[in-house]
């Protein structure tokens, strides 16, 4: 049986991902996130790592961090990996990229040298990301915008939920439906997959270099 890790980030990209590779029959024994040292939050997204753990925990699969700085990003994704690849015997590691081709050159890289496969379930062209949005729309997952980059969208757009009123509403803004440009990012919350689900409280707006973040203080799993 393949046995898989999946880059994650907590948002809807790598929940879909995570779900096309368990209806394939693939076991994913990990996800992987990056954390950079300086800031101490996750790469892209900007999120605490205790909102990245409930999410494991919800999901009954273990958060393996890489703490690493920008310039042994790299390096040391390749060497934690190696670790991985050796405790959990992983055949491959999955990301949830859409069509950007230098993340996937990117990935395919490592992973050759990791010596295991470098898949990309979500894979499409650029003119399929509003199908792949309603897919998700329709998936069952729940998913909340938790940060926009503010040349393109603004606060509004901040804890809004990803159902049919956001698909009609994205069409209307000059962006990537799905957000492959960082235009907005998200964090999932409760969905199929989801064993418990997670608890959103007390959301306040915080500055992070040209985006605008949700910062939930409080936040809990509860049974379904």
């Amino acid at each position: 049986m393949k046995k898989f890790a999946l880059s994650w980030s907590g948002g809807k990209d790598g929940c879909l991902a995570l779900d096309v590779l368990r209806k394939q029959g693939i076991e994913v024994a990990s996800l992987v996130t990056t954390v950079p040292a300086e800031i101490g939050r996750t790469f892209g997204h900007g999120e605490k790592k205790e909102l990245i753990k409930l999410q494991g925990e919800a999901l009954g699969i273990p958060v393996h961090f890489i703490e690493c700085t920008f310039e042994e990003y790299s390096q040391k994704f390749v060497q934690e990996l190696k670790q991985l690849k050796e405790r959990n015997q992983l055949t491959g590691i999955a990301f949830g990229d859409l069509y950007f081709e230098p993340h996937r050159e990117w990935g395919e890289k490592v992973a050759k040298e990791v010596g295991i496969e470098a898949v990309y379930p979500l894979w499409m062209e650029k003119k399929e990301a509003l199908h792949a949005l309603q897919t998700f729309v329709e998936s069952g997952y729940k998913s909340t915008v938790i940060r926009v980059r503010e040349d393109v969208l603004d606060e509004s757009w901040l804890g809004k939920e990803l159902d049919h009123a956001f698909l009609n509403a994205i069409q209307q803004k000059d962006v990537c439906p799905m957000g492959e440009a960082g235009e907005y990012h998200t964090y999932v919350h409760d969905g199929p997959l989801f064993k418990k689900k997670i608890l959103l409280q007390r959301p306040e707006v915080i500055q992070l270099e040209t985006t605008k973040k949700l910062e939930y203080r409080n936040y809990f799993l509860l049974e379904k």
